[in-house]
């Protein structure tokens, strides 16, 4: 198995199952030699041992499976992302995470945390870009901090399916236009993370804001989490339908704001 040159070097353990925890679900970062994906989601399955550690030989199945064990998704959201995933990068049975990570498979550029996948480059880059997890977590901060009239602490601050909306119209502008499917699976992406881990804080619904710079920028679980109600498909669409509403209100609005001048 060759690793495609855009995969990151990790550290020197190395297994399938974690040296230190054996078959638990506390968290291991990768070990040298282990695959990893685009997908953040699938990634901190990988780390947490929800799949295979190693992030290789992974069927169909084991995805299904960890989905469903780690984020508590139903069965009808789990059959259609593991499903959905394996056709789009055109693969039966078993693979190695990177492999998801085919440009325009189920991948897609103005990903939140990923640089976009270079010109005539088959593989997207996998490794996470600090900087964009810096850029998410402070465009959040000074709109909730606005909303208040103070300067508040990334602990104070939820994130919201309206932030989720401004993050994608902002990562959109930087990138090529995604065609609807990919467009369609942006949102999907978010509105799954935000159904499964949101909650109220003071009042206010949402995620809590140093929950998604962990899982974002480390690929792990929130500290003591674990799953307290099925995230359905049906949950997600309506989610994703609402994010795509406001998406469109806005640039509409944007747009013909620039008319008018």
């Amino acid at each position: 198995m060759s690793f495609p040159a855009t995969h990151p070097s990790v550290d020197k353990k190395s297994g399938k199952t974690c040296p230190v925890t054996g078959e638990s679900h506390e968290y291991q970062p990768p070990a040298t030699g282990d695959a990893r994906s685009v997908c953040p989601a699938i990634n901190t399955m990988a780390n947490h041992g929800y799949i295979r550690r190693d992030g290789k030989k992974i069927s169909p199945y084991a995805i299904y499976r960890g989905l469903k064990a780690c984020y508590g998704l139903s069965t009808p959201l789990a059959i259609v992302l593991t499903t959905g995933g394996w056709l789009l990068i055109k693969r039966l049975g078993r693979i190695n995470l990177f492999e998801l990570g085919l440009h325009n498979g189920v991948e897609h550029d103005a990903s939140v945390v990923h640089a976009d996948c270079p010109s005539g480059q088959k593989d997207a880059p996998v490794a996470i870009e600090p900087k964009l997890v810096d850029e998410f977590a402070s465009e959040i901060v000074k709109t909730a901090s606005a909303s208040v009239g103070r300067e508040l602490a990334e602990a104070e601050v939820v994130v919201t399916g309206h932030d989720i909306v401004r993050t994608r119209i902002r990562r959109e502008k930087l990138s090529k236009p995604l065609d609807a499917m990919h467009a369609e699976i942006a949102r999907g992406e978010m509105a799954i993370i935000l159904g499964v881990w949101q909650k109220t804080v003071e009042g206010k619904e949402g995620v809590p804001l140093p929950w998604m710079r962990t899982w974002l920028g480390t690929e792990r679980l929130p500290e003591g989490w674990s799953p307290d109600h099925v995230q359905t498909l049906r949950d997600v669409v309506k989610r994703s339908g609402a994010m795509r509403a406001e998406m469109k209100k806005i640039k509409d609005g944007e747009g013909e704001t620039g008319k008018s001048q």
